[in-house]
C-alpha cells in the first residue's frame, strides 16, 4: 500500500524538476528574459558538458559486476518484440513503412530513462532502482541509440540511391564517401559521382558539394527559390535550416537512365550509343525526398499561412541535447543536392549536348506546391513497403556502418558512455577510486545536469507555437502508444523472464516514463515525423508525473 511518505518523497524528487523546467517556460514566454540566441548558448552548455558528465558520474559510479541481467533481459526482450511485430506489419500491411517503424519504436520503447526516470524511480522505490536505470541508460547509449541512427541512415541510403540510380542502382559495387561527409540525412549538399571503371561495373563516390551558401542564395535569386534563410527553432545558433521552395526548378539533363543501364548489363532498355572509353561529367540538379518543411512543426495538414509565427524563434534548446550532431556544420538544405554522373559525351534526342542545361517538367522532377499530403506522397514512393532496387547487401551495409559510425563519433555521450563504462570496469574490478582532484571537477558540472536538462526542455516549449504539434488525433495516439502499449509489453516481457515484486514494478514504470529527446532529435534530423516525437517529449513531460503516480499507486496496491 503507498503511503503520504511514500507519496512525498516521489513529489520531492520531481517537483523540483519542473520547477526549473517552469522557470525556463516563464523565462521566455512570460517575462522575455532569454532571446532565442541565449537559449542556443544554454542548450550547447548542457548538451556538450552538462549531460554528457552527468551520464559519466552515474555510469562511472555503477557497479557493472552486480548489474541484474534478468532486468535486462525484460528490457531487451521489449524491444525486440517491438521491433520484430513493426518489421512484420511493414512488410505485410500496405501501410506500413520504415518512417512508421521508427516511430513507433521510439514511441513505445525507448522513454526518458536519464533525467526523468532515475530521480522518479528513487523517489518510489529507494535507491537500488537507481542503479536499474543507470543500466537501461547504458543500453540504451550503446546499443538502441546506435540501432535507431542505423535504421535512419539506411532510410537516406536508400532514398538517396532510389532516386538517383533508379535502373542501374543493383549494378553499384562500391560505394565511397569522403571523409568529410557526416551524413546521409540531408543537412549537408552532397554530389554523388558514379563511374564505369575497368571491370564494366558501378562504382560510386558520394562527396560533399563545392557550391557555397551564396552560390545557393544566388542560384535561388536567378529563379530557383525566392526564399531567404532564417534561424531554426529546432537547432543551435550555428545551424540554419532553409525554408525551401514548394516549387524547385531542378536543371534538367539530357542523360538517359536507360542508355546507362543498358551499358551496365540491364535489359529492357534500348542500345546505348555512349563508348564506354569516353568519359565525360555533366551535372545534375535534382531533389532527394520530400522538401523539407520549415522546422517549427506547424504541421497542420491545411499549410495555413496565416498561422502565427515565433518571432525569430531560432536555436532550439534541446535539438542536440543527448545526441545532437549538429555542432560542426551549418544545415544546406535539402532539397537541392549536386549529382555528377561520369558518361561518355554523345547527342540525345532533340539534337542537344548533353551538356546543355535544359529545364524539365516531367513527373520524376515536378513537385508543386504541395501540402503535407504532397510529402507523405513523397515518402510513400520511397518507403512504401515494395522492393527497390538497392545494391547488394554486402555495399548498403558498409555504407550504413560507416556513416553511423561518424555520427557515433561526433556525439559528446558517445565518448561519456564508452568512458564511463570502462571506468567503472576497472574501479570496480581493481577497487581504485578515482582521484579527488577529478571527481570534483566533474561534479561540479554534472550536479547541474539534471537541473539544466530540465530547464532546457522549458526553453523548448516556449520557443514551439504549439505543445500538440502533430493533431489532436495524432497525439492521442501516440500517447496511447507512449503509456499504455510500451508498459504493457514490458509487463510481458518481464513476466516472461521471471521478474516478480517490486522489480516487476520498476520495470512497468519505467516504461510509463515520457518520451526520450534522443529520437526526437534523430527525426529531426532525418525528417521523419519530428512532430509527433515532439509532441511525445512536450506533452508527455506535461502528463507524465501523474500517469506514472497511477502506476505507482495501482501497482502498490
Amino acid at each position: 500500500m503507498i503511503t503520504l511518505l511514500d507519496f512525498y518523497h516521489v513529489m520531492t524528487a520531481m517537483v523540483p524538476l519542473y520547477v526549473a523546467m517552469i522557470l525556463a517556460y516563464g523565462s521566455v514566454k512570460w517575462w522575455k528574459i532569454f532571446s532565442p540566441d541565449q537559449c542556443s548558448g544554454i542548450n550547447r552548455f548542457v548538451a556538450l558538458f552538462a549531460v554528457p558528465l552527468l551520464s559519466f558520474h552515474f555510469i562511472s559510479s555503477n557497479n557493472p559486476y552486480t548489474m541484474n541481467l534478468r532486468f535486462i533481459a525484460a528490457d531487451t526482450l521489449q524491444k525486440v518484440i517491438v521491433l520484430t511485430a513493426l518489421a512484420i506489419w511493414s512488410r505485410v500491411s500496405k501501410r506500413g513503412s520504415l518512417e512508421w517503424t521508427i516511430t513507433l519504436f521510439s514511441l513505445s520503447t525507448l522513454p526518458n530513462t536519464l533525467v526523468m526516470g532515475i530521480p522518479l524511480l528513487k523517489g518510489m522505490y529507494g535507491d537500488f532502482s537507481g542503479s536499474l536505470m543507470v543500466q537501461i541508460v547504458v543500453l540504451q547509449c550503446i546499443i538502441w541509440y546506435t540501432l535507431m541512427l542505423f535504421m535512419f541512415e539506411y532510410r537516406a541510403a536508400r532514398m538517396l540511391i532510389s532516386e538517383q540510380f533508379p535502373d542501374s542502382a543493383a549494378s553499384i559495387v562500391s560505394i565511397h564517401v569522403d571523409s568529410d561527409v557526416v551524413s546521409l540525412d540531408g543537412r549537408q549538399v552532397l554530389e554523388t559521382e558514379a563511374e564505369i571503371k575497368e571491370d564494366g561495373k558501378l562504382h560510386v563516390t558520394v562527396r560533399r558539394s563545392n557550391a557555397s551558401r551564396s552560390d545557393i542564395f544566388s542560384r535561388r535569386s536567378h529563379g530557383f527559390s525566392s526564399t531567404t534563410p532564417r534561424p531554426s527553432n529546432l537547432t543551435n545558433a550555428e545551424i540554419y535550416s532553409l525554408q525551401s521552395s514548394r516549387n524547385p526548378t531542378p536543371r534538367g539533363s539530357s542523360f538517359n537512365h536507360t542508355d546507362f543501364y543498358s551499358m551496365t548489363g540491364g535489359g529492357g532498355g534500348r542500345r546505348s550509343n555512349f563508348g564506354a572509353g569516353d568519359v565525360y561529367e555533366l551535372g545534375l540538379t535534382t531533389s532527394r525526398g520530400p522538401t523539407p518543411r520549415p522546422s517549427n512543426f506547424e504541421e497542420d495538414n491545411g499549410g495555413n499561412s496565416n498561422r502565427p509565427q515565433q518571432p525569430n524563434a531560432g536555436n532550439s534548446p534541446v535539438s542536440d541535447v543527448f545526441g545532437g550532431h549538429d555542432h560542426y556544420g551549418v544545415a544546406a538544405d535539402q532539397s537541392i543536392k549536386e549529382v555528377r554522373m561520369n558518361v561518355s559525351p554523345s547527342k540525345v534526342e532533340g539534337g542537344r549536348d548533353n551538356n546543355q542545361e535544359e529545364f524539365m517538367n516531367g513527373d520524376e522532377f515536378s513537385f508543386g506546391n504541395r501540402g503535407i499530403e504532397g510529402e507523405m506522397k513523397e515518402h510513400a514512393k520511397v518507403d512504401d513497403g515494395k522492393p527497390k532496387t538497392l545494391p547488394p547487401a554486402s555495399v548498403m551495409t558498409r555504407l550504413i556502418l560507416i556513416m553511423v559510425w561518424r555520427k557515433l563519433i561526433r556525439n559528446p555521450n558517445t565518448y561519456s558512455s564508452l568512458i564511463g563504462l570502462t571506468w567503472s570496469l576497472v574501479s570496480f574490478r581493481y577497487h581504485v577510486e578515482m582521484p579527488a582532484i577529478i571527481a570534483k571537477s566533474i561534479s561540479i558540472l554534472s550536479d547541474a545536469g539534471l537541473g539544466m536538462a530540465m530547464f532546457s526542455l522549458g526553453l523548448f516549449m516556449a520557443l514551439q507555437p504549439r505543445i500538440i504539434a502533430c493533431g489532436n488525433s495524432v497525439a492521442t495516439f501516440s500517447m496511447a502508444v507512449r503509456f499504455l502499449t510500451g508498459p504493457a509489453v514490458m509487463a510481458a516481457a518481464s513476466i516472461v523472464v521471471g521478474l516478480r515484486g517490486v522489480l516487476l514494478h520498476v520495470a512497468i514504470v519505467q516504461a510509463a516514463l515520457p518520451q526520450g529527446i534522443v529520437p526526437f532529435v534523430f527525426a529531426k534530423e532525418y525528417n521523419v515525423h519530428p512532430d509527433i516525437l515532439s509532441t511525445g517529449v512536450i506533452f508527455g513531460m506535461l502528463i507524465a508525473l501523474p500517469i506514472t503516480l497511477l502506476y505507482y499507486i495501482l501497482l502498490g496496491l
